[in-house]
């Protein structure tokens, strides 16, 4: 007997939930906050806003990360599978590895996403205003989007996935936004110093999520930096690049970074110094969650108050 249209519509519904899940949605507040700091920027160096470029960079920029977390679903589905220590960051969205909805819908939802932000790009080049450097920066972060979890590269399993990680979400994005402001290099020096530090903060955090998946990882050959490295010489890096992070920090408050961008982003300096401390918690699996719900609270609080400090100084600039 088939099952009743009330049965039939909670289905529909867990399904639906289940497909929003494999998309990982969490995540995507650091797209919208690194795009917000790399506009607020350009405002500050003076460049007016403009919504139209700005909507539709955002919508670029959010379809590549969707298309990016569907794949990683798709592609690292072995992995996930001999994951016996996932948590909410790491692991996978368990909806794959769990049975909830067949493996090839992550595939066909990532090719979808890969197109409607090819179509979003086109659209963002035929804005006017839209600088010549549009396309080869949108065209390197589809590229390394995909190449992060999809083979030929699959730069997640050689060590790579970290870096190429840091150089789209940290590096690339915020200098999208500021260039279809900008439309040139005006104050791009700020913006290096600001993401600089945030770029150690994204590599640091990808290094503590990856703990809790070392082993089902090495079992099915991903080799990631936490797999390559081993656990403990992992989290010495992790602290390195957390000392990196800081000392960026210094340099660009002496250089180029306004006072008002490095005192926003050295606050979170006593949770940096607490997180190294506490890292060598990695050896009790209890840890783990914490020590990856901290890496990327880390990241988001300093971005977040880079992008607030930014926006209150364009502000006061406009009213001027």
């Amino acid at each position: 007997m088939p099952p009743d249209r009330s049965t039939q519509l909670r289905l529909r519904r867990s399904h639906v939930i289940a497909f929003i899940r494999l998309g990982r949605p969490l995540f995507l507040g650091g797209g919208f906050v690194l795009y917000g700091l790399g506009a607020a920027l350009a405002a500050t160096a003076g460049h007016p806003l403009d919504a139209r470029r700005y909507v539709l960079g955002q919508l670029v920029v959010t379809a590549f990360q969707l298309m990016t977390h569907y794949a990683n679903d798709y592609y690292d589905y072995d992995a996930d599978r001999a994951n016996t220590t996932p948590t909410a960051w790491s692991g996978g969205s368990r909806v794959l590895a769990e049975g909830e909805l067949p493996r090839a819908t992550a595939l066909v939802a990532a090719l979808v996403l890969a197109a409607l932000g090819g179509v979003a790009a086109i659209a963002l080049l035929r804005t006017p205003g839209a600088g010549p450097l549009v396309a080869p920066t949108i065209a390197v972060i589809a590229g390394l989007s995909w190449a992060y979890s999809a083979p030929p590269l699959r730069l997640c399993a050689r060590g790579l996935g970290e870096l190429d990680t840091a150089v789209v979400v940290t590096g690339l994005v915020p200098w999208l936004a500021f260039y279809l402001q900008a439309g040139d290099c005006r104050g791009a020096s700020a913006l290096v110093a600001a993401i600089a530090p945030l770029a150690c903060l994204q590599f640091a955090m990808l290094l503590a999520i990856e703990l809790p998946d070392a082993v089902g990882d090495a079992a099915t050959g991903k080799a990631t930096l936490v797999v390559r490295l081993g656990a403990e010489r992992a989290v010495r890096l992790y602290v390195v690049v957390l000392v990196l992070a800081y000392s960026a920090l210094a340099i660009g408050a002496l250089t180029a970074l306004p006072a008002a961008l490095a005192l926003a982003g050295v606050a979170s300096l006593p949770l940096a110094v607490w997180r190294s401390v506490r890292i060598a918690d990695h050896r009790d699996p209890a840890a783990w969650e914490g020590i990856g719900f901290w890496a990327v609270a880390l990241l988001i609080a300093t971005a977040t108050a880079e992008l607030i400090a930014a926006t209150a100084m364009a502000a006061s600039s406009a009213t001027r």
